[in-house]
């Protein structure tokens, strides 16, 4: 390894790494053969006190592919287990991953900066750690694109070529990604310790978790329910944005769910075109576990596990391990009424409705029936309801006659709110997005960096997808839906 000193200072300050041994493990980057940039995110470096400058030198290619260290650096990889499609899996950790360090940025946050691609650490079970240059440009797009969206979500630093092939169908440029996260603690880091029954280093990650993410729970007698709670709101939440805008994480295994309340670990996510709550997208979903209409469900299931490995803690606080189980499940109840809330809030955004209703829950579900009855574009009968009057919707759908009977509905229950139809557009345009990540789009940009190493493409597409809501001259290819042989019915995870 090149040992000489970076001139890249990143202000690192790192607090996981000084928790007690068996969180982590120590470990160094493999090294590559000819790390390359790809692209550096100018604006987020920033953001983490960091040149961005100094980052599009090669020094900078040499830190993002880990051949270089960074001053400050602790290299690890960190140790979690996880159900995965329901099964559980005692150990997992970052196979590919190394947390290199974290940096208090300029809202005097705490932001893990890793490597994803980086080679195999004691966690790799077999696997080769390395990650191939389709999948780090789709997280790139994916993760950016949910940004400017404004979901919670982790976000690309930068992309490297490294020079060499990775083997998966077949040989594939190798890539890495570096990613920030509010943290990289989840579900199933907690289930880690408590599958081991070793209740002081669940106790000291809790702490370190309230410490980080929820650190007014700190200050409330039952500390560990004020944990859930948080992480419950959170999750329901998040999830509702997912759904307004019909995004689908594709692998939504505890191990893939953040307690910071982010969307992390894109794989085989995607967002809907034609409307279906069924749709599913990930090859590895043969059940559809993880289809659309299936995530909330599956975040209160995923949050009753986290659940269950609090319940020794609990129990002190609530005075016994019964008191502590109907605690759990209070908390955990309480999931549904906060993500149906979440849920109309967000639909009443998109459908201009600035006052609550009993019947606004039946007018949502009745529109994305219709729209599955007629096989509407979801992003673009939104934006086109946001248009005028928003009969310009009604193009998308195969049967017209089921979308005009739900726009005079529509059309009645705004005329109750006496809303100003030019304020009402603004503001629906403000959370209906004209452009993101199709798939079509972002499996072009794949195909030409792959076959032609060309990257205009992924620049381009990055660039659209930088203003979502903002219409642009001569763009509408991104917007449009796929044509039929331009279809993508399937994502992979790219391990």
């Amino acid at each position: 390894m090149d040992t000489a000193a970076p001139s890249i200072a990143i202000p690192f300050d790192n607090s996981y790494a000084r928790l007690p041994q068996g969180f982590s493990a120590r470990i160094s980057p493999a090294q590559v053969r000819a790390p390359r940039l790809i692209h550096v995110n100018d604006e987020l470096a920033r953001f983490l006190y960091i040149d961005p400058e100094a980052l599009h030198s090669q020094e900078g290619a040499e830190v993002f592919a880990g051949n270089r260290i960074a001053d400050g650096s602790e290299p690890l990889a960190m140790a979690y287990a996880g159900h995965q499609f329901g099964n559980f899996v005692p150990q997992l950790g970052d196979g590919r991953a190394c947390l290199l360090g974290e940096v208090v940025a300029e809202d005097g946050k705490r932001y893990d900066v890793q490597l994803k691609g980086s080679g195999p650490t004691p966690f790799s079970r077999r696997g080769d750690g390395r990650a191939a240059l389709g999948p780090v440009l789709r997280e790139y797009l994916v993760s950016e694109a949910m940004h400017r969206l404004g979901v919670p979500t982790t976000r690309a630093l930068a992309a490297v070529l490294t020079g060499e092939a990775v083997m998966r169908e077949e040989m594939i440029p190798g890539a890495i990604l570096t990613r920030v996260a509010s943290s990289h603690l989840r579900v199933g880091t907690f289930e880690y310790f408590a599958a081991r029954e070793d209740t002081a280093s669940v106790r000291t990650l809790t702490e370190y978790a309230i410490s980080r993410h929820y650190p007014a729970a700190a200050e409330i007698s039952k500390r560990y329910r004020a944990l859930l709670e948080g992480v419950v709101q959170r999750q329901a939440a998040l999830v509702a944005q997912w759904m307004g805008l019909g995004f689908i994480h594709g692998v939504m295994n505890t191990d893939n769910t953040s307690i910071s309340g982010e969307t992390i670990d894109y794989g085989p996510c995607a967002f809907m075109e034609a409307y279906h709550s069924a749709t599913v997208f990930s090859a590895s979903d043969r059940q559809g576990r993880y289809a659309y209409a299936n995530q909330p469900g599956i975040a209160v299931w995923n949050l009753s596990r986290l659940g269950e490995t609090l319940l020794p803690l609990m129990a002190e606080e609530e005075g016994s391990p019964e008191a502590a189980l109907a605690a759990a499940y209070e908390v955990l109840n309480g999931f549904g009424p906060l993500y149906e809330a979440a849920y109309l809030r967000v639909f009443r955004a998109k459908l201009g409705l600035a006052q609550e209703q009993d019947e606004d829950a039946a007018l949502v579900k009745d529109l994305l029936e219709a729209m599955a009855a007629g096989r509407a574009d979801f992003t673009l009968t939104f934006r086109h309801l946001s248009e005028d009057d928003g009969s310009g919707a009604g193009e998308q759908f195969s049967n017209r006659a089921t979308f005009d009977a739900w726009h005079c509905r529509w059309l009645a229950r705004l005329a109750e709110e006496g809303s100003l139809q030019g304020e009402r557009n603004a503001a629906m345009q403000r959370t209906n997005p004209v452009y993101i990540p199709r798939n079509h789009l972002v499996q072009e940009v794949i195909d030409a960096a792959i076959l032609r190493q060309d990257f205009a493409p992924f620049e381009r597409l990055l660039g659209v997808l930088a203003s979502p809501f903002d219409e642009k001259p001569g763009q509408h290819r991104f917007a449009a839906r796929a044509r039929a042989e331009q279809r993508v019915f399937q994502t992979f995870c790219g391990t």
